[in-house]
């Protein structure tokens, strides 16, 4: 009797577990799907292409690793993160790793969107490019930092919305954003952007009446956790290279991005800047990046290197005569550059061979040609004792080359993402404009108090981050720069983070009603919005 109770108890339990497990994964299927589909996409590019795939900067992200030496070009952030690995003496374990933090961002947009409130099938989409696009997956093959850029930036994002009041998560925001900033110079000005949500969401979270002191400790806080480790990098970079910064070719990429429409009998620059003067007419010109590193670019023929103090001094004197005296040329080029990452196709930008390597190859590619990539060469191959010769394996790599065919974001697409959370405020915002109680029948300055410091649905406060930040990486590489296709991946995630938070359903998570539950005596003024499934 006892023996054939306990049995029926344990059959229950396991039914039970089997129920819970199965609701689980019901409720999260099409983001299962889409995780592993990309798990094994990434499963044959590594079977496909070992050990990785080169990109020209690769060679330059190794030098700095193997000499530890803050690089006058690139920040070393990634270079560190490949120091870190350099024990295991393999390029194929940091494509790998690489391609897991691929699916870690994912992951990331995932759960902070349902952990917000968006809807699964608001938020497993959010996820899919990320997890799918064939040219992410490319991205994250090549020893280029753009993966963990991404990675670092959206984490300090997802952090900021999961715990916007915390301290804590202000600390790690800014630690996050200070390892960005170290791998690439553009996540410099999300300090900012971080900044003035601290300070929207303590207004919103504020009691009616009193201001209170949480946000601008915050803001303190957040904003030393991420000033602190770029000052301390800024003081080894000016060890190393007598030159604080934390890189020394801002005039010189600044100088290249003016060159699409630089008129020097517009600027009438002195003598020593008319030297960088272009002859050619704009439409004539090339792509900005050959004004860095073409032998016969005017910048390139001046004594010494590139990179010296005097060169870059010069080169950032021109570009900001040639912005001050055609300021409206400036934004219309910036403006042209930007617009190529909304196009429908892919068309080949800034050239061939830039372009050839964020495509899976179908034959071996060919050893580097530049100086400085076959001095990377001889670093390279003691990181990997090894040979670095591209091995192509078929049929998974015909699979990848096939698959990429056919699977990206197009730029069109990411432009209707971006502007989803815009035009859902619009409409929200019309929509409350009608002469008619909440949907919860409240009125009065109390609820409207409830609902600020909820955020409610869909609210900006929620969205506007993601939002703001994808914004911020999208124009300020062809504003100081120019336009790279590899750019652009960065920032999907963020926009379809927005996006799906946006659109969060006003019934919460499960298909039910959301609840407003308080934690503990905080009263009203701290209650929040918790969705129930």
């Amino acid at each position: 009797m006892v023996a054939n109770t306990a049995a029926r108890l344990r059959g229950r339990a396991a039914g039970l577990v089997a129920g819970l497990v199965a609701g689980r994964i019901t409720r999260h299927l099409l983001f299962l799907m889409f995780f592993v589909v990309g798990t094994l996409l990434r499963l044959a590019a590594v079977l496909g292409y070992r050990p990785a795939l080169w990109f020209p900067d690769s060679y330059t992200y190794v030098v700095t690793a193997m000499r530890l030496r803050p690089d006058l070009v690139r920040p070393a952030g990634y270079s560190i993160f490949l120091r870190a690995l350099e024990p295991f003496h393999s390029f194929g374990l940091v494509t790998v790793v690489q391609h897991l933090l691929g699916l870690l961002v994912g992951v990331l947009v995932y759960t902070t969107a349902r952990r917000c409130g968006a809807p699964a099938w608001a938020a497993a989409p959010a996820a899919a490019p990320v997890l799918l696009d064939a040219y992410q997956i490319e991205l994250e093959h090549l020893l280029v930092s753009d993966t963990l850029f991404a990675l670092l930036v959206t984490g300090a994002v997802c952090l900021a919305l999961r715990r916007p009041s915390s301290a804590l998560a202000a600390t790690g925001c800014g630690l996050l954003l200070a390892a960005a900033i170290v791998t690439r110079t553009v996540g410099l000005p999300l300090i900012v952007v971080f900044a003035f949500f601290v300070l929207w969401n303590g207004y919103r979270e504020a009691r009616p009446g009193r201001a209170g002191w949480g946000a601008p400790r915050r803001l303190a806080v957040l904003t030393l956790a991420a000033v602190v480790p770029v000052a301390g990098y800024m003081g080894w970079f000016s060890a190393a290279n007598h030159r604080f910064g934390l890189v020394a070719s801002n005039g010189v990429f600044l100088y290249a991005r003016t060159m699409s429409f630089a008129d020097c009998g517009v600027m009438k620059p002195p003598p020593d800047l008319a030297i960088l003067c272009d002859p050619r007419p704009p439409s004539d010109r090339p792509a900005p990046q050959e004004y860095i590193w073409a032998s016969d670019s005017a910048l390139v023929r001046l004594p010494g290197i590139t990179f010296t103090r005097e060169t870059d001094d010069l080169a950032g004197r021109f570009a900001s005569l040639a912005i001050r005296s055609q300021p409206l040329d400036y934004i219309t080029s910036t403006i042209s550059e930007l617009a190529r990452s909304f196009v429908v196709d892919r068309p080949v930008y800034p050239d061939p061979d830039t372009y050839g390597y964020y495509e899976f190859p179908a034959k071996v590619p060919p050893p580097p040609g530049r100086h400085p990539a076959v001095v990377g060469t001889r670093f390279a191959e003691q990181y990997e004792q090894g040979s670095l010769t591209v091995r192509i394996d078929e049929p998974y790599a015909g699979l990848m080359r096939a698959y990429q065919r056919v699977e990206y974001l197009p730029g069109a697409v990411l432009l209707g993402v971006l502007l989803i959370p815009p035009v859902a405020g619009a409409v929200r915002l019309l929509r409350r404009g009608r002469p008619s109680g909440g949907r919860d029948g409240s009125r009065g300055p109390e609820a409207s108090a409830t609902r600020r410091a909820a955020g409610g649905p869909g609210s900006p406060g929620r969205w506007g981050l993601p939002w703001c930040t994808a914004w911020a990486l999208l124009v300020i590489p062809p504003a100081t720069a120019q336009f790279d296709y590899r750019y652009v991946l960065p920032v999907a995630p963020l926009a379809c983070l927005a996006a799906a938070l946006a659109v969060r359903g006003d019934r919460g998570v499960g298909g039910e009603a959301p609840s407003l539950t308080w934690s503990g005596r905080r009263n009203i003024g701290k209650a929040k919005l918790r969705v129930i499934p």
